[in-house]
């Protein structure tokens, strides 16, 4: 029964704790699991920010080499993206609310997509390209995993740079972000 629902789950590419803690050192990108804990950030970006600008600022500020992009909601005056299977950007102005924000985040590459929908509900997607400009506010939750590292590898089926996994290199994770001190009580 146990094997059977293993192999069930592998197969959903659902992989249980037990599974990841069993990857080798350094694992191919298709074919290993990894496993990290989970360090959240949460950060507003302010009217007129360019939102991928800010967000690789913010990967190389806190020298992220393991991270996604937990939830992003907030709107765009400008939304700059490359649609599917096209080279070059395509640009919408308006008023569009971020509907989702995904993707992986390091140091060494990022890949991220965004959709967006206009104020008729009409949602278009792509990847999110430097020029998304914000309109009133883009909150975000980003997670790191410490104890991995993301690399961007070319992948010989298309010739694109795609995600490779691996352990974090000891002592290379960054440190955790510092803890403010709390601020002593007025005195009455």
């Amino acid at each position: 029964m146990r094997n059977s629902l293993l192999i069930g789950l592998l197969g959903l590419g659902i992989f249980p704790a037990a599974v990841a803690q069993t990857a080798p050192a350094a694992m191919p990108a298709s074919s290993a699991v990894a496993s990290s804990p989970l360090r959240t950030y949460a950060l507003r970006l302010r009217p007129g920010q360019d939102l991928r600008q800010e967000l690789l600022a913010f990967v190389t500020r806190h020298q992220l080499r393991a991270a996604c992009v937990l939830t992003g909601v907030g709107s765009l005056t400008t939304a700059t993206l490359r649609l599917a299977n096209q080279e070059g950007p395509t640009v919408y102005h308006g008023h569009f609310e971020i509907v989702s924000l995904v993707g992986t985040l390091s140091v060494n590459g990022s890949h991220l997509h965004l959709s967006v929908a206009d104020s008729t509900g009409r949602t278009i997607g792509g990847h999110l390209l430097d020029g998304n400009l914000i309109y009133t506010t883009a909150e975000l939750v980003i997670g790191e995993l410490p104890e991995l590292d993301f690399r961007r590898e070319t992948d010989a089926t298309f010739g694109y740079k795609e995600l490779a996994v691996y352990p974090a290199a000891p002592g290379v994770a960054a440190p955790a972000p510092a803890r403010k001190e709390p601020r002593p009580k007025p005195k009455k």
